[in-house]
């Protein structure tokens, strides 16, 4: 995994959905590839992060309380998912943290450094965020359904569980 080429990451990846191959290239010079060991911790739960997170390869889970008697896995996230896409949009703290599951590859792209384009690749920074409400709005859908599905299962029950 220490060899990757972050332009071929970036155009494997979800960021690259609507980019051209010379904006991947763009792109590809801002990002940082980080290879994880099973259960290091990317981003810890109540910390601000200024990141988004492609999963090149691996598994990241999202847990509450990680490393203590109480932890909680909320859910899992593979390759070719984004990580952190909210707070990478306004920088909230972190209601859980990041832990690799096995060795994990991301790629992470600073807010700092996608802003610095603004000015001279404006059509790459919308093209991202783009990607990011695609993301988001994939997320939404499903946990749309999947409340859906949660409610008539209760319904069916008469409220009985």
């Amino acid at each position: 995994m220490a060899n990757r080429d972050r332009l071929e990451v970036v155009r494997q990846s979800k960021l690259a959905t609507e980019l051209t191959a010379e904006e991947c290239g763009v792109l590809s010079n801002l990002v940082a590839l980080r290879e994880l060991k099973d259960g290091e911790v990317l981003v810890r739960e109540g910390e601000s992060d200024s990141h988004l997170y492609a999963i090149v390869d691996g598994l990241l889970c999202v847990v509450k309380n990680a490393g203590s008697v109480d932890e909680v896995t909320l859910f899992s996230i593979g390759a070719g998912d984004f990580a952190d896409e909210l707070s990478f949009m306004d920088d909230t703290l972190h209601y859980a943290s990041l832990v690799a599951r096995g060795a994990t590859c991301v790629v992470g792209l600073e807010r700092e450094k996608l802003e610095s384009l603004l000015a001279s690749h404006p059509i790459v920074v919308y093209k991202v965020m783009r990607a990011i409400v695609k993301a988001v709005h994939q997320i939404q859908a499903q946990l749309s359904m999947q409340s859906v599905e949660l409610t008539n299962y209760i319904s069916k029950l008469h409220g009985r569980y």
